[in-house]
């Protein structure tokens, strides 16, 4: 389970809930010190940015078209000590990211779709990972039943909201 969090507060609270990890999409203050979760930069901008803020993988939005620019990006980020995550949309797009840039980790996502079901596309994309790679779902909505259809059809890691993470991992959250 990874959580999108958007401050301290949703991080540490994610953390006692269950989260295996920590999605932002900007630099919340006070997050490094807040948990010891990775996290995933995952905003669109510069590596450096990811690096500056405290993350541990930065997510690369792959396009074809911008080949190129993929690479450098993944070059930035392992210069920075950075893990990266291939985020991918189509089949044609996994193809050619696993040609180009081979990475271990792919962020199977439906974001900037508006024709068809975010969830049953990365259900659609799974198979399409060869074994050995990782692979997370960023679904737009994901409830109980769709965190455990994912995970039974072999998704490492769902990506959610910063909503009651523990019903979503089945656990009560802990004694405080």
């Amino acid at each position: 389970m990874i959580v999108d969090v958007r401050d301290a507060d949703g991080a540490r609270s994610a953390e006692e809930q269950g989260a295996e990890a920590l999605v932002v999409s900007s630099a919340p203050q006070g997050l490094p010190a807040a948990t010891d979760l990775p996290v995933l930069w995952y905003s669109g901008s510069a590596p450096r940015e990811a690096a500056e803020a405290g993350a541990d993988a930065v997510a690369i939005v792959w396009d074809e078209d911008e080949g190129e620019r993929s690479l450098a990006l993944r070059d930035e980020a392992l210069s920075l000590g950075l893990d990266y995550v291939v985020e991918v949309r189509t089949e044609e797009d996994l193809e050619s990211a696993l040609e180009l840039l081979d990475p271990e980790i792919f962020l199977l996502s439906a974001r900037g779709s508006d024709d068809e079901d975010g969830f049953e596309r990365a259900l659609e994309l799974l198979p399409d990972v060869p074994a050995g790679k990782l692979a997370i779902a960023d679904v737009p909505t994901a409830d109980r039943e769709q965190v455990l259809e994912l995970e039974r059809a072999g998704f490492d890691a769902v990506i959610v909201g910063a909503r009651d993470v523990a019903e979503l991992v089945h656990a009560a959250p802990p004694q405080v």
